[in-house]
C-alpha cells in the first residue's frame, strides 16, 4: 500500500532502530513505522515535521496493548522524499515559528501554517460538516438556495457599516445582508435560503466581530412570528443532529468542546421588555453604567452575562422599533416593538437575529421616511408590497459565531479560514 501526504510529527527509539511518524491528509491520521535500515538513511535522520512523503509498505493491525488511528499501522518497506518535499528545519522549522506562546497577532500572519495544527483543522472541518448540515436542513424543508449579489447601492443594516468602493464612476458597496434580495425571492420561488459572505465595517475588536463573515439567512412566506422561532430552533437543533451524526466530525467536537450538549427544546422565550427588568433585577448595568431602561440597546458584555447566567438558548424577542431596521414589522398590540427575534447562546451571545418583515407600502414608506432613506432606491424591494403583498420573515445566523459556540472557541476569529477585522486585511 502507498501514501503521500504530509508528516505531522516523527519520533525514534533508537535502541530498536525505528522511527515512528504520524501522517497526514485532512482526512485522518496514520502511524507509519519505519525499521532497520530503512530507519538509519539520511532521509530518515534528517526527518523534519510537515515533510512530504511517499510509502509503500503493507498495513498491519496494531499490537496487542499499542495504540495508534483507527487501530492500524503502516510498516514501511520503501519511502522516498524528493528534496522539494522537504520542509524547513533548523531556526524555520513550523515547531519554532508556531509554537503555544506565539503571540495572537503573529498567530494570525502565520495562518497558513497554524492552519496545520489539529485545533485550527479541527475546528474548519467541523464548519465543512455545518454548511453541508445547514443545505440538507433547508432542503429537507424544500427551501431553496439562491445566489444574491456582493456587490450593492442599497443599505440593510445602517450605513455606519458600509465599506464602500467604486463601481465604474457609480457608488457602490459590499453588502451587509442579502435579505432584501432575498425577499424578491419568494413570490416566484417560494421559500429561500443563501449562504453567503457579509461585510460590516464596524470599528470593533470584540471577540465576537468579524468585517467579513458568512451568513446563512433564509426568507420564509405566509408565516407568522410563532412559525418563524419555530423555524430557527428547528433549524439549529436539526443542524446539530446531522453534524453529530457523523462520528468523525462528533470527535472533533467532543475534543474540542467536551461539554457539549445538544440544546433542549423549546428554547426560553424573553421579551425585550422582560430582559430589561432582569437586568435591572440582576445589577447589570448598561454602557453609561446606569440601570438599564426600555428603549436601551442592550450591549454585547450585558446580553452575554445574561445568557451565560441563565445557561440555556434564549429567544430575546419585541425589541423596540426604534432601535431595530427599518423594514421589521410592528407588533399589532404593542406597536412600540417590533416582531423581532434575537437567539442568544451561552458564552457567545447572539447568534441569529430575525424578524417578520413589514408587507404594507404604507407602512414601509413611512420607516424610510423615519430613517431619511430614498425608497426610489429600493424600487425593486418597495414594489414586492406594489405586486402581491404577504405576511413574510426571515433570518440570518453568523456561522462563525455558531461555530464559536459550538467548538468552544474564545474568538470568532478562530472559526474561518483566514478572518478578516479592523486593522486585519492579510494574509
Amino acid at each position: 500500500m502507498s501514501a503521500t501526504t504530509s508528516s505531522c510529527a516523527t519520533w525514534t527509539i533508537p535502541t530498536k532502530d525505528v522511527l515512528f511518524i504520524t501522517l497526514r491528509d485532512g482526512y485522518g491520521f496514520m502511524q507509519v513505522v519505519i525499521s532497520g535500515k530503512l530507519a538509519k538513511t539520511y532521509e530518515a535522520l534528517t526527518l523534519t515535521r510537515e515533510t512530504s512523503m511517499e510509502i509503500l509498505g503493507e498495513m498491519r493491525q496494531v499490537p496487542a496493548g499499542a495504540r495508534a488511528p483507527l487501530n492500524r499501522e503502516l510498516h514501511a518497506d520503501f519511502y522516498k522524499i524528493p528534496d522539494h518535499w522537504r520542509a524547513a528545519g533548523g531556526d524555520d522549522a513550523i515547531t519554532n515559528r508556531v509554537t503555544a506562546d506565539t503571540d495572537r497577532s503573529t498567530l494570525l500572519n502565520l495562518r497558513h501554517l497554524t492552519l496545520r495544527g489539529e485545533n485550527a483543522s479541527s475546528v474548519l472541518l467541523v464548519r465543512d460538516a455545518v454548511e453541508y448540515a445547514f443545505a440538507q436542513a433547508f432542503r429537507e424543508l424544500r427551501i431553496r438556495k439562491v445566489s444574491p449579489p456582493a456587490l450593492v447601492q442599497t443599505q440593510v443594516e445602517g450605513g455606519a457599516t458600509l465599506f464602500q468602493l467604486g463601481y465604474y464612476g457609480a457608488e457602490a458597496y459590499l453588502t451587509q445582508s442579502s435579505q432584501l434580495y432575498l425577499e424578491t425571492c419568494l413570490p416566484s420561488m417560494g421559500d429561500v435560503y443563501c449562504i453567503e459572505k457579509s461585510f460590516r465595517a464596524e470599528k470593533s475588536l470584540t471577540r465576537r466581530h468579524l468585517s467579513e463573515f458568512t451568513h446563512v439567512e433564509a426568507e420564509l412566506d405566509f408565516i407568522s412570528f410563532d412559525d418563524l422561532l419555530s423555524n430557527i430552533e428547528h433549524m439549529m437543533c436539526r443542524v446539530l443532529e446531522i453534524v453529530m451524526a457523523d462520528p468523525a466530525i462528533a470527535g472533533y467536537i467532543k475534543t474540542l468542546n467536551p461539554d457539549f450538549k445538544l440544546p433542549e427544546r423549546p428554547f426560553m422565550r424573553m421579551k425585550y421588555a422582560d430582559a430589561i427588568d432582569w437586568l435591572r433585577e440582576h445589577d447589570i448595568p448598561n454602557e453609561e453604567g446606569q440601570p438599564h431602561t426600555f428603549g436601551d440597546d442592550i450591549a454585547e458584555a450585558a446580553e452575554r452575562r445574561m445568557t451565560d447566567e441563565i445557561k440555556k438558548p434564549i429567544f430575546l424577542t419585541h425589541f423596540p422599533a426604534e432601535i431595530k431596521a427599518f423594514y421589521m414589522q410592528k407588533d399589532r398590540d404593542d406597536p412600540r416593538v417590533t416582531e423581532s427575534v434575537d437567539c442568544l447562546m451561552p458564552g457567545v451571545g447572539e447568534i441569529v437575529g430575525g424578524s417578520m418583515r413589514i408587507d404594507d407600502n404604507d407602512q414601509l414608506m413611512a420607516a424610510f421616511k423615519r430613517e431619511g432613506l430614498d425608497p426610489s432606491n429600493y424600487y425593486w424591494y418597495t414594489d414586492q408590497r406594489k405586486y402581491g403583498s404577504s405576511p413574510h420573515g426571515g433570518w440570518g445566523l453568523g456561522l462563525e459565531r455558531f461555530l464559536a459556540w459550538l467548538c468552544n472557541q474564545h474568538t470568532v476569529r478562530d472559526c474561518c479560514l483566514y478572518p478578516r477585522f479592523m486593522g486585519r486585511c492579510a494574509p
